[in-house]
């Protein structure tokens, strides 16, 4: 029987080594690579290492080398043949039957190969001739450098229905038929599949070119047309610039994937090696494979639309019976309306690079989904989001990480259909008290120091945050401006500016945020403001730029309670705990208590309102 070397790359490329290793060795993470004692010579301190990326196992003490089907039949003993058998049922491949015309198949897949390469370099020579002057002027329209466009070896399909098949015709018809390049009617002459299009060049793992991705360079439809399946292109299996991230990846630790060749290309002229693509097509699971092989948690950054988001979270749902320890996916959030492309085009590498350190986990990115999925102001709906969660939860395969995730969810629902803390009321005596009941003397006012706490001791972290929120969202200025009017008092230059922001509030309520700005600059106070509203570590909806004005309007208010509130029950408690010290009572002794839970309460609320542990 004879297996032709493309078989048996794809063999080893669905197989995991570490995987098939580690069920009958021990091993440990060591960085992108694995370790382990040699199964092949006794030794105590680790010196075989597994390397899922290349493919391969080697020891530097006794110097075994190999890769899956050499694991098989070197440490288990099994035929050359009984191996790849195995390793085809795991990957779900079928081993080719005995075939008199297996060499000539061998060698037409060969062909194969030389036809696609011969027609990358036909694109690339009509790209740099006469005809291709507008898929030039596309190129730098979108800034994409010569070299880059070098680099992927982009290229030009002239609109001409017979131009390629003539330059390729010692392939013969059928053959380029086969590969993708040309399109058969029944009852017609063969034609170029690509016309009138930028050509993109898709390649395996080995960097050999195995079909193509085609722009259209004005108006029409579709904008993108790839390569049919053929005997080299698999699309569900196959990420686009596979070849050249695996290299980047290992000297970044992540990988990023994208939603198209631009995005990949574009980031990677922005100094982004490591993103991949799917070619148009959903996330598949080979394909998530393929991304766990490089790093642990993959980033994906599909585009701000809402396209984009549907297809996040179908990666995430597809995701989920795979997990396992330490191994998941995160998310990051692109501005609505923007790819990859347009944001480093617009705002630089540094603006995709903080996208990146704010990704997403997965746990956060269905939790979030499934609370916007439907309104929850009732039993049922409430019940229908956790009996969801529990769905989604229960599919993951790993015990642990099942069960990690269940817990999580049924404590995120806890936490957000919790009742809402009451705040501290004491009891007053009435008239009529059973027999036995004990008489609760009445808060007493706020001291002097209590009051004078709400002007100096505030929190300027949750400060700081508020400002940014009201500057973002003028007009919930008036809406709080009888709480608000307790801070006035603030001391430094934060005071300035909240003093300043409600004086303009107070004379145009009609503000948006722009306009503030503008008149704040007059003042001086714009450097400020810009600092305020690029704090990023501000973990809140309202200091967030594209967040539901509505939810961040509620927990902007939340947060101003929070915010009034605090420091005038932390000087009632340190009052209350200096009574009991001096002089214990029960009447003492209740209200220090009363106040350590409402303090708890206020730090819960504003627990609650943070993103730290949500996004």
């Amino acid at each position: 029987m004879a297996l032709t070397p493309a078989f048996l790359d794809e063999l080893r490329a669905r197989t995991t080594l570490s995987a098939l290793i580690g069920r009958s060795v021990k091993i440990t993470r060591a960085g992108r690579e694995w370790k382990a004692c040699c199964p092949f010579h006794n030794e105590k301190t680790p010196s075989f290492t597994i390397n899922d990326d290349k493919g391969f196992y080697h020891c530097f003490g006794c110097g075994a080398h190999g890769d899956a089907i050499r694991w098989l039949t070197d440490q288990q003993g099994l035929p050359f043949m009984d191996a790849v058998k195995e390793l085809a049922a795991a990957a779900g491949m079928d081993v080719p039957q005995a075939d008199p015309r297996a060499a000539e198949k061998a060698e037409k897949t060969k062909g194969l190969h030389e036809a696609m390469a011969d027609a990358a370099k036909f694109y690339v020579d009509q790209l740099h001739g006469l005809a291709g002057a507008e898929a030039r002027a596309l190129l730098e329209r979108r800034r994409i450098t010569a070299d880059t466009a070098r680099a992927f070896g982009m290229g030009f399909a002239p609109d001409s229905r017979t131009k390629l098949r003539e330059t390729l015709k010692t392939y013969g018809d059928p053959m380029l038929v086969e590969a993708g390049l040309l399109i058969q009617v029944e009852g017609k002459e063969p034609y170029d599949r690509f016309r009138g299009r930028l050509m993109i060049p898709i390649k395996d793992a080995r960097g050999r070119v195995i079909g193509f991705g085609g722009r259209i360079i004005g108006e029409g439809e579709p904008k993108y047309l790839n390569s049919p399946e053929t005997p080299l292109f698999d699309k569900g299996r196959t990420l686009y610039n596979l070849d050249r991230a695996a290299a980047a990846s290992r000297k970044t630790g992540r990988v990023i994937a994208v939603e198209g060749y631009m995005d990949v290309i574009a980031l990677a002229q922005a100094g982004f090696g490591e993103a991949v693509a799917p070619l148009g097509t959903a996330l598949t699971e080979h394909q998530l494979e393929r991304l766990w092989r490089m790093a642990d948690i993959p980033l994906l950054a599909f585009d701000g639309d809402s396209a984009g988001q549907k297809a996040a979270i179908r990666a995430a749902h597809r995701a989920l019976p795979h997990l396992g320890p330490g191994r998941s996916l995160a998310f990051v959030t692109l501005p609505n309306g923007q790819d990859p492309d347009d944001l480093v085009r617009s705002s630089g590498p540094q603006a995709f690079e903080a996208l990146l350190q704010a990704a997403q986990p997965l746990a956060d990115r269905i939790w979030h989904h499934e609370l916007a999925a439907e309104p929850l102001d009732t039993p049922e709906a409430r019940a229908g989001l956790k009996r969801r969660l529990s769905d989604l939860a229960a599919t993951i395969q790993d015990g642990n990480v099942r069960h990690e995730y269940v817990t999580e969810f049924r404590n995120r629902c806890d936490a957000h259909f919790a009742p809402a803390p009451r705040s501290f009321t004491p009891r007053t005596p009435q008239r009529g008290a059973r027999p036995g009941q004990r008489w609760q003397p009445p808060e007493p006012p706020p001291s002097p120091t209590v009051q004078a706490l709400g002007a100096t001791g505030i929190d300027r972290v949750l400060a700081k945050a508020v400002l940014a929120g009201l500057i973002r969202h003028p007009a919930e200025i008036a809406r709080h401006m009888e709480t608000l009017s307790s801070l006035r008092l603030a001391d430094g230059a934060l005071g300035r500016l909240f003093e300043a922001v409600i004086d303009v509030a107070l004379e145009d309520q009609a503000l948006d945020t722009a306009r503030l700005r503008t008149i704040l600059a007059a003042s001086g106070f714009d450097q400020m403001a810009a600092e305020l509203l690029r704090a990023d570590t501000l973990p809140f909806t309202f200091t967030q730029k594209d967040w539901d004005a509505g939810r961040a309007a509620l927990d902007l208010g939340e947060a101003i309670a929070v915010l009034v509130a605090r420091p005038q029950v932390d000087a009632a408690l340190a009052e209350a705990t200096a009574a009991v010290q001096a002089r214990f009572s029960d009447e003492a002794f209740e209200r220090q208590v009363a106040l350590v839970r409402r303090k708890a309460e206020l730090e819960a609320r504003l627990a609650n309102l943070m993103l730290a542990d949500e996004e």
